[in-house]
């Protein structure tokens, strides 16, 4: 599949995910070439993944995986981390509340590239998509549009949140129909070592779960035909993207 190059002339990006860690499956790998061609990269977490680890209570494990979201992002590039407040993981909902909210954080950033994860049922592997991803993914693109209509959110204006109608691509990653990708390659190690930042979450999964060094390059290896024994040729972060 050949897929386009995605857009390098804009210079502001909002990547927004349900939970700590859901940027770091590829994303990142994008975001540290971005940040290193000069690009601004703000991140959005609607939650604090609080629900995210078995063995520790979320009123422990949302600070925790909070400041392993920051120290990831900071492996990438990226200082301005925010979180939602007043958002449970594992419970959101495709609703007004959270598309507002959206809206807002996209009207004070004011990108031109939204980011976020496939609102799919599931995987191109056949995984399941769980429900945060779906409803944040799904609700991203409906808050794109509220933040630049300035009668959906009338109290956003009140409050000093101008209408912002200056993105103009949405890329939603992990999804069956990628439409463009950026080439990773350089920026692979990074992506890497964003992952492995999320310490404490990782060490509580099972024993068998892939490396982050494994599990990236499965989803962003490719061997460009050399043949899978050689391994990956080249990495690349895809996304289908739609332009507004």
């Amino acid at each position: 599949m050949t897929l386009e190059t995605f857009p390098t002339d804009w210079r502001r990006a909002l990547c927004i995910a349900a939970h700590p860690d859901d940027l770091e499956y590829g994303t990142a790998a994008a975001v540290a070439r971005w940040t290193a061609e000069g690009k601004e990269v703000t991140y959005l977490l609607v939650t604090r993944g609080e629900a995210g680890i078995a063995t520790m209570p979320p009123e422990e494990a949302g600070p925790v995986r909070e400041q392993e979201e920051r120290d990831g992002a900071r492996e990438v590039g990226v200082e301005d981390v925010r979180f939602l407040d007043d958002f449970s993981d594992g419970r959101l909902e495709a609703d007004l509340r959270l598309r507002r909210e959206l809206a807002r954080v996209i009207r004070e950033v004011r990108p031109e590239v939204v980011t976020t994860i496939t609102h799919a049922e599931t995987f191109p592997g056949g995984g399941l998509n769980q429900a945060d991803h779906r409803v944040v993914g799904l609700s991203v693109i409906d808050a794109v549009a509220a933040a630049g209509n300035r009668w959906i959110f009338p109290e956003l204006v009140t409050e000093g949140h101008e209408p912002w109608d200056g993105v103009r691509w949405i890329a939603s990653s992990a999804g069956h129909t990628p439409t463009h990708e950026v080439d990773v390659t350089d920026t692979f190690e990074r992506g890497v070592a964003s992952l492995e930042a999320h310490r404490q979450y990782l060490a509580a999964l099972d024993d068998d779960y892939p490396s982050p060094r494994e599990l990236l390059g499965m989803i962003l290896g490719s061997t460009d035909g050399a043949g899978d024994s050689t391994g990956p040729t080249r990495y690349a972060w895809r996304a289908q993207v739609w332009q507004r």
